[in-house]
């Protein structure tokens, strides 16, 4: 076939590839045997001239799932199409694979045509099949539609597991900061021979932070069968281990990323590897939004921290307190046993004498300690150096033996001392409250009393 005259009526960029491949259903060589004018100038803006009959990667980046479509494109004989988000450079790329006739036994052609682009377009991204639209549709819904995000990507999971005809789906998230990764969602279908996530969740970070290097560029892992299985136990053999202690046969894996940032990773095992491009082509479009949707549910949690919690002691702030007791009062949560005032005395002093971020220091070690001691309690910053302590069930000897362990504990530091009042049993919250400030007082008065020089200071 005269390549170079099919191509010359391609305005778009466009090349024949080659692929050779052989009985056992494996592939060897892949090249670009022709380019059009557009090929070629693309290349040659890149700084590496065309050469017809190269290996593929020198035009291209080397990349398993590219190789995985020219190589079923050719040996199918069906054309396929996919959108794909090269995060590596920060591009979108458009791809089509056409097969074509081929008079050598074990080396199959296709025709490779492509566009490149920074941004995301909208209608190449809707241009799937009605099955795999509507499919991505009903995530979509179920995601907008519910109030519980938990339990709305839950039903997703378990919805995927059904589409692939998975055992187990998974969406993982990753802290890169922290070293640690948390289950967001663990889908397992019944009689599957399969083991929820969390039992494998120690130590597991070391295994996704090899994840990005087998990427290496390419939208996801897939393992469909024992050839590809054997790659990537030689590739990654910690990782291959625990697939095969987990009796894993086959993988699809997909990064989740919002922008530039990694959220985490999803996944199917032992999927329908019959259905493999179908799969793939589903997910890739699934987990666009689902990351989307894990970065807004995990933005507004940080706003809801940040709106609940002071940010210099990490206790709650008073906003939150006044909230807590607002519910109490209209019966919607119980009235706590103990009500606690804790005032920090001397902070006026530190930050008179040695500054503001010593008194800091002092606020945030007194903090700590009230934490510690009252584990079972929510400790609130009532105000400059004052704290509020709730505890919802405790008896009044253990209550004692608190604030004893508050005083012991402050007694070890440099400067944190404590005024602490207590109110317990009381069933009016905001008697309580006034009972446990006043007790408070009386405490710092006898305080300062006993220690006059520090009085103001």
């Amino acid at each position: 076939m005269d390549f170079d005259n099919l191509l010359s009526h391609y305005k778009a960029k466009a090349c024949v590839v080659s692929v050779e491949f052989f009985p056992d259903g494996t592939y060897g060589n892949i090249r670009v045997v022709a380019g059009n004018k557009a090929h070629c100038d693309d290349m040659a803006g890149l700084n590496h001239p065309f050469e017809p009959g190269c290996p593929y990667e020198a035009c291209f980046p080397k990349n398993p799932n590219f190789e995985d479509h020219c190589y079923r494109c050719v040996h199918d004989g069906k054309p396929l199409h996919a959108y794909v988000d090269l995060y590596m450079m920060d591009l979108w790329l458009n791809m089509f694979l056409l097969p074509l006739d081929s008079d050598q036994e074990n080396v199959g052609y296709c025709l490779y045509c492509y566009e490149v682009a920074p941004k995301a377009d909208s209608s190449a991204m809707a241009d799937i099949s009605a099955d795999i639209a509507a499919d991505v549709l009903k995530a979509c819904i179920k995601l907008r539609g519910s109030d519980d995000v938990k339990k709305a990507f839950q039903e997703v999971a378990e919805d995927i597991c059904d589409i692939c005809g998975s055992g187990h789906c998974c969406i993982l998230l990753t802290d890169e900061e922290k070293r640690s990764c948390t289950v967001f969602s663990d889908a397992l279908r019944e009689g599957a021979d399969a083991v929820p996530m969390d039992h494998y969740l120690e130590g597991f970070y070391e295994i996704t932070e090899t994840w990005s290097e087998m990427l290496d560029g390419s939208t996801c892992i897939i393992v469909k069968d024992e050839h590809d299985m054997e790659n990537l136990r030689k590739r990654n053999p910690v990782w291959g281990a625990s697939l095969d202690e987990a009796n894993i046969s086959s993988l699809v894996l997909f990064p989740l990323r919002h922008g530039k940032d990694l959220l985490g990773y999803m996944w199917v095992l032992n999927f329908d590897v019959s259905n493999v491009l179908k799969i793939k082509e589903m997910l890739e479009l699934t987990t666009f939004f689902l990351a989307s949707e894990i970065a807004n549910y995990l933005l507004l949690n940080r706003l809801e921290i940040l709106s609940t919690i002071d940010s210099l002691t990490g206790v709650r702030n008073r906003n939150e307190m006044n909230n807590r007791v607002d519910c109490i009062v209209e019966g919607k949560e119980p009235v706590p046993q103990a009500v606690l005032f804790a005032d920090l005395n001397g902070l006026k002093r530190v930050n008179d004498e040695q500054g503001h971020a010593a008194g800091d220091k002092m606020l945030r070690a007194a903090a700590s300690i009230l934490q510690s001691v009252f584990q079972d309690g929510v400790v609130y910053r009532a105000g400059g150096d004052e704290f509020m302590i709730l505890v919802n069930e405790i008896s009044e000897d253990e209550v004692q033996d608190r604030v004893a362990r508050v005083h012991f504990l402050s007694g070890k530091t440099e400067n944190v001392r404590f005024s602490i009042g207590v109110c317990y049993g009381k069933k009016d919250i905001r008697k309580a409250m006034r009972l446990a400030d006043e007790r408070m007082y009386a405490f710092k008065n006898g305080y300062y009393e006993a220690h006059p020089e520090l009085k103001y200071r």
